[in-house]
């Protein structure tokens, strides 16, 4: 069945727009419980970012909620991971997450974890709509959900955090720039690294509700980079606004993305005698990486962009380590999804182990030039169906021959088209990239 309302990460669009509306969060929040009321504890718990619109949607939902019979618990700003970790240390029905991520201030999303922590299945996703499309009805005043707040939700969640970097070790010594993109782990992770002993230097913490992923953050990394240089730090670490993904910085500027960060977590664990099986990129992971792996002896699958396909190859491999290049890093040891704060850690923690410098560690992969053209579309046509597309993208194949790739796809979130390609001659990708990025307009 194909979904209505569900893209590949919960619902997402512009704000006052359907379906991102009050009346539909109100309708959804009793859908949802509807749904989801199975276990018996009747309670949901509700996290954010820190995005202005999140004080309505938060509140839309619980009302709905409550109409079905279940409690809300408000966290307040917390990342995504945050919420599905706590979903399932306090044994609630699921978690709700306000938020757009990596968007900018005036887009937002609602998107849910299981009991387990994981993201929903698609059966239950369409079950949420079939009941959307019912009248919304109310339970007796005698069964109505109620509303609490969780005060040590972050302190917990500190905690936990801390938790997955060993325990004899320390950050002591290092001076780190963190950017939390004016985002949901502005009170997390600065807390967390200093209890760890590192000398910390923060940007993007003094969110206003509009500044969210405003030139900073993970998918703006420049701004880090200068500020590592000029604070003569050790490396630095940017988050994207609700905190489940990031990109780090070496001590020269270099921008680390997600196919280096896990090409590190993984050789620090096949190194440890702790890698269990091989790594999980998507279709979208640099040949660099799956080369660098493939020298260690690493198997190496690619599965469908997004974060949730990553996960569900990792179960179905039995595997533990997975990620993209957009920086979700997936650890099954630790985490149930991505996780910014605690894929940094794990960063960290090589560099510990190993001695090295940031810089030395990544150096052990060579990145493939790719270059990603983002194509905007309207209207009902399909640009990935067009003849002329079709064909360019043979003729570009055929010029790469094995030694590059080629990758047309739909964003899940967006109206756009994402036009990847990758080769060892970057002027060659460029040049490639832009020819077929100019036919799908």
């Amino acid at each position: 069945m194909s979904r209505k309302y569900f893209g590949t990460d919960g619902i997402r669009g512009l704000v006052g727009k359907a379906p991102i509306t009050p009346e539909f969060a109100l309708k959804l929040g009793w859908a949802a419980g509807k749904v989801l009321a199975q276990q018996g504890t009747k309670k949901v718990l509700i996290g954010k970012d820190t995005r202005i619109s999140g004080y309505m949607l938060e509140c839309a939902l619980e009302a709905g909620l409550s109409a079905a019979g279940l409690d809300a618990a408000f966290m307040g700003p917390m990342p995504t991971p945050a919420v599905a970790y706590l979903t399932r240390t306090f044994r609630a029905e699921a978690g709700i997450v306000i938020s757009a991520s990596h968007n900018p201030y005036h887009d937002n999303g609602i998107k849910f974890f299981s009991a387990n922590g994981t993201k929903l299945p698609d059966s239950v996703e369409l079950a949420i709509e079939a009941e959307l499309e019912k009248e919304l009805t109310c339970v007796e005043s005698a069964l109505l959900g109620k509303a609490v707040r969780i005060d040590d939700a972050a302190g917990r969640y500190i905690e936990y955090c801390k938790s997955t970097f060993p325990s004899q070790a320390s950050l002591q010594g290092l001076k780190i720039v963190l950017d939390c993109a004016h985002g949901a782990t502005y009170h997390i992770a600065p807390n967390v690294f200093r209890e760890l002993g590192a000398e910390i230097v923060t940007i993007g913490v003094n969110p206003n509700g509009l500044n969210i992923n405003d030139g900073c953050g993970a998918t703006e990394p420049q701004a880090l980079a200068d500020k590592v240089l000029a604070e003569k730090a050790d490396l630095g670490i940017a988050y994207d606004g609700d905190g489940d993904r990031l990109m780090m910085v070496d001590h020269t500027g270099y921008v680390i993305d997600g196919d280096e960060i896990l090409y590190i977590i993984a050789r620090d664990a096949l190194r440890n005698g702790e890698l269990k099986g091989g790594v999980v990129g998507t279709l979208m992971a640099n040949m660099g990486l799956e080369i660098a792996l493939k020298n260690l002896g690493v198997p190496f699958a690619r599965s469908a962009v997004g974060d949730r396909y990553v996960v569900e190859m990792l179960h179905q491999k039995g595997w533990r380590i997975g990620g993209e290049n957009s920086g979700h890093i997936i650890s099954l040891d630790h985490t149930t999804t991505g996780d910014g704060i605690v894929s940094s850690l794990l960063v960290l923690a090589a560099l510990k182990n190993s001695g090295l410098t940031l810089k030395e560690l990544r150096s052990g992969m060579r990145k493939f030039p790719q270059v990603l053209v983002n194509v905007r579309f309207s209207g009902d046509s399909d640009p990935l169906e067009s003849d002329a597309v079709k064909q360019a993208v043979l003729d570009v194949e055929a010029e790469l021959a094995d030694r590059g790739r080629v990758l047309l796809r739909k964003s899940g979130t967006e109206p756009l088209i994402r036009v990847m390609v990758e080769g060892e001659i970057e002027a060659q990708v460029i040049a490639l990239a832009n020819k077929i990025a100019g036919l799908s307009i």
